[in-house]
């Protein structure tokens, strides 16, 4: 799987929620079982959180890649 900013959270959790939850708990997200937030992509996410999306979708890319 190739994380874009158009990556809904709920696909990366069930891809690799162990790579992926860290890295999004660390951005602000602290409910990534919550509908919504599952719904969002990363893009929408970064917005709320203030983050730079490009960063965070490096920062997952990497990290799933690694634990795969």
């Amino acid at each position: 799987m190739t994380i874009t900013v158009d990556t809904l959270i709920g696909d990366i959790l069930d891809t690799d929620a162990q790579a992926a939850a860290p890295i999004l708990m660390g951005m602000g997200m602290h409910c990534l079982g919550c509908p919504s937030a599952r719904g969002e992509s990363i893009g929408q996410a970064c917005a709320v959180h203030g983050v730079d999306p490009d960063e965070i979708v490096a920062a997952l890319n990497k990290a799933v890649k690694a634990n795969n």
